[in-house]
């Protein structure tokens, strides 16, 4: 199927033709057609990166009446970026329709601006939830008479707590319009707000639900938490042309890495919340127009990154939803291309590995960690490929080169190779002289528990565990690392077995050793944090406090370790509860600082 062949505008076609687009992909194939000719709503499941924005934009531009400039369309979406990216995307697709408008409001930018372009007028709004609702309830954005409601990426708008915005922005549109909703997933959130908000609609689905891309290999390197960052250099090093996002888990963990990372000479920078919004525009243009390499982010600070060249997606810390990772590897193999997801784990997240290789339905590949040998091999033939490739300027050289020979005269073609390449490899050649191997030997599992690290003598002992509820989740950005920093935050104690975490959107339950259930009640029950008051409390249920043996999930010392736990004690301040804090791992050493390519 063509373009030409769904029925748009021949001015619309013009447009996409300009910008490079020759033929549908899956998603836009299965809905423009369907959205020009029909009023049924419509839930669309498909992967980021399979030409959403033009599934639904090209149609909603046809469709759209030019003989007004009041709102016709809405569409929702999770995050700055998103907006500004699907705004630029309609801007693109409606260059040849003159007065058309797309109007883009959210969250963190000066409002009295949107509100002067909303008064102004325009067919569509693309925003945020929270900044939509506020428009709305100041009576400067109108959306009783929209005609079409898209929400894009639903799944991730309720990941982020913004249901109560949604339903009371649904609550204020015509009963007549066309509801749209785009998802990667379908929660059980999305089924109810389908079954609610929308009417007959007809299902699309683009691929295998839960499955990442194709043509997108999954590799993962096994090493000690504290060689973490040292892997990541060495990856890095290995793949000399790769063009990369590296997730980390935190911001404080994404500032850690990307500080380091650029101090040892690699071409990347952060994205994380607590740059400014010039500040994250500066790095996201840098990174597009691909002048940074490697982009070191949190997966907030990436949502609506739209880039479709990426070679590699490396996870520094694994996320604790294997959605999330579906998410993250299906950046890279995009458009056709071929692409590959790394995972730099340590042994207590095979668990959460074989998680994910389930729900995925991919297999994981083990890789080493590769030695000094390989990667100055690599590095080198990387080097003799840029030099057999690269334009020569004759008219400049041409009149130097007696002068150059003069300067090798007596030097034989080998010798002159020797050097140009030891000028630029000796610092590379040292650093990775007599490296250590950093590839975790798995050991085969052992019939009982030995002595711990605290020296109690377990050997085969069962532990006791009761189930507590606590009244924080998603919805106040505690994850699972969190929920062990607030344990250690509050806690006198030091040797309290963490066991199953669950995480919900308003509450959470999480099992810990029987031994210490009334000392923590009593440390955590009433404490407010950020003006949240905690409730906490045991969970009623013999069959979830039968006797288990001990979870991978285990305190250590302060709140650091390899899994990147958050919170606890520090001298002379408190870290906040909900967030927590991943390992910098790794010495940095005298590595030679990283030519650009």
């Amino acid at each position: 199927m063509t373009f030409e062949e769904t029925g748009l505008k021949p001015e619309i076609l013009k447009a996409i033709a300009e910008m490079g687009f020759e033929n549908p992909t899956p998603i836009q194939e299965q809905t423009i057609s369907h959205l020009i000719s029909s009023k049924q709503d419509l839930v669309a499941l498909a992967q980021t990166g399979t030409g959403k924005t033009a599934a639904f934009g090209l149609p909603v531009i046809h469709n759209t009446s030019m003989q007004t400039k009041e709102v016709q369309s809405l569409i929702l979406c999770p995050t700055r970026e998103l907006c500004l990216q699907i705004t630029r995307d309609m801007d693109k697709f409606s260059k040849f329709i003159p007065g058309f408008k797309t109007i883009p409001v959210y969250g963190g930018a000066d409002i009295t601006k949107q509100i002067r372009e909303l008064k102004a007028g325009g067919q569509v709004v693309v925003g945020t939830p929270g900044r939509v609702h506020d428009l709305i309830r100041r009576k400067i954005l109108n959306v009783s008479a929209i005609r079409w409601l898209i929400l894009d990426e639903a799944d991730e708008m309720l990941t982020m707590g913004f249901k109560e915005e949604m339903d009371a922005i649904l609550s204020t549109t015509p009963k007549e319009k066309q509801t749209l909703l785009f998802s990667a997933t379908m929660p059980s959130e999305i089924a109810a707000m389908k079954a609610n908000y929308l009417h007959e609609a007809i299902e699309i689905s683009v691929g295998k639900r839960n499955a990442g891309a194709e043509n997108v290999e999954h590799h993962y390197y096994m090493v000690h938490a504290k060689d973490k960052y040292e892997t990541l250099k060495r990856v890095a090093d290995n793949y000399p042309d790769c063009y990369a996002i590296v997730f980390c888990r935190t911001r404080m963990e994404t500032r850690d890495v990307a500080e380091q990372f650029m101090a040892d000479g690699y071409n990347a920078d952060a994205l994380h919340g607590d740059l400014s919004q010039a500040q994250r525009d500066y790095v996201m243009a840098r990174f597009r127009s691909k002048q940074l390499q490697m982009l070191v982010a949190t997966d907030v600070a990436a949502r609506g990154l739209d880039v479709t060249e990426l070679t590699h997606v490396i996870n520094y810390s694994m996320p604790d939803d294997p959605e999330v990772y579906i998410h993250r590897s299906g950046r890279t193999g995009r458009a056709g291309k071929s692409g590959i997801s790394v995972s730099i784990i340590n042994m207590k997240e095979t668990g959460r590995l074989k998680q994910i290789e389930k729900i995925a339905r991919k297999k994981f590949e083990r890789k080493m960690v590769p030695g000094g040998d390989e990667i100055c091999e690599k590095q080198l033939f990387h080097l003799i490929d840029r030099v057999k490739t690269v334009e020569i300027n004759n008219s400049q050289i041409e009149k130097y080169i007696p002068q150059i020979l003069e300067k090798f005269e007596g030097m034989s073609q080998d010798e002159i190779i020797k050097h140009f390449v030891s000028l630029e490899f000796n610092q590379l050649l040292d650093y990775y002289k007599n490296s250590r191997d950093l590839n975790v030997k798995v050991e085969a599992p052992r019939d009982s528990f030995q002595r711990n690290d605290r020296g109690s003598d377990r050997n085969g002992d069962r532990m006791s565990f009761s189930k507590l509820f606590i009244n924080a989740g998603k919805k106040q950005n505690l994850n699972a690392s969190g929920l062990i920093g607030l344990i250690n935050q509050y806690s006198s104690r030091r040797n309290v077995e963490i066991g199953k975490i669950d995480i919900q959107r308003k509450f959470s339950f999480f099992e810990v050793d029987s031994n210490f259930e009334k000392d923590l009640v009593k440390a955590l029950n009433n404490v407010v944090i950020e003006g949240h008051v905690i409730n906490i409390g045991k969970v009623e249920s013999t069959a979830e406090t039968q006797p288990r043996e001990r979870s991978s999930f285990r305190r250590e010392g302060n709140g650091g370790g390899g899994g990147g736990y958050a919170g606890g004690r520090r001298e002379g301040r408190r870290e906040p509860a909900f967030s927590d804090r991943g390992d910098r791992g790794g010495d940095r050493g005298d590595r030679p600082r990283r030519r650009r390519n």
